[in-house]
């Protein structure tokens, strides 16, 4: 069976820390955020939402008005259409958003 040795901490590190080496910057920097809420306001974005948003308000007239039956059409062309406009729009947004 062989001995172990050991070794103190001390031997290991040394008590004398060495100074952190200083080098200038040779540039400022800046931390940036790729990300701003601006970037929403883009016009194709707030005309695909303005057009969202007028449909569902014609509906809710139309309900008021007590048309039920074009009311439950606007509402199954509506379960396909608003998916589909949500989706596309987040991908428009992404392809045109500059990183």
């Amino acid at each position: 069976m062989r001995k172990t040795k050991r070794f103190t901490f001390q031997k290991i590190f040394p008590s004398s820390p060495k100074p952190p080496l200083k080098r200038p910057r040779p540039f400022k920097v800046y931390s940036f955020v790729p990300f701003s809420p601006l970037a929403m306001l883009d016009p194709t974005i707030l005309t695909i939402g303005g057009i969202v948003l007028g449909i569902a308000i014609i509906e809710r007239i139309l309900e008021r008005w007590g048309v039920i039956d074009l009311v439950d059409q606007f509402t199954k062309v509506m379960r396909f259409i608003l998916p589909v406009t949500f989706y596309s729009a987040l991908i428009y947004f992404f392809a045109t958003f500059m990183f």
